[in-house]
């Protein structure tokens, strides 16, 4: 079973576009109607769909931080820094995506590129 992805909106469309062309299950915060939300709204949308949130967004760092150091459950966050190329995150987010599972994940923040 592969791993779905929740993108939050500071991710470029290009990477989404990317990833539905490799057959990735990926899910925009737009899409969602969730793209003003907060980073604590997000996380927790992402884990209630059981996706791994995709984020650009440093400050989502610290809620993945908080969240883990007080044991609050969270289905992951996959963090890519703004300058990462494009190319790097679709491959990268591709392995992760087919090889994974969704437990490989929980409770973790996972950095690109890989």
């Amino acid at each position: 079973m592969s791993l779905a992805l929740y993108m939050d909106q500071h991710v470029p469309r290009a990477i989404t576009v990317g990833l539905r062309l490799r057959d990735v299950d990926v899910l925009t915060a737009f899409e969602d109607g969730a793209s003003d939300a907060s980073d604590q709204v997000l996380l927790d949308r992402a884990t209630a769909l059981d996706r791994v949130l995709v984020s650009q967004d440093a400050d989502l760092l610290a809620e993945a931080a908080h969240r883990h150091a007080a044991d609050i459950p969270f289905s992951g966050v996959i963090y890519a820094h703004q300058h990462t190329p494009v190319g790097a995150c679709v491959r990268d987010l591709e392995v992760i995506a087919k090889a994974g599972e969704l437990a490989d994940l929980r409770h973790q923040v996972l950095f690109l590129p890989l």
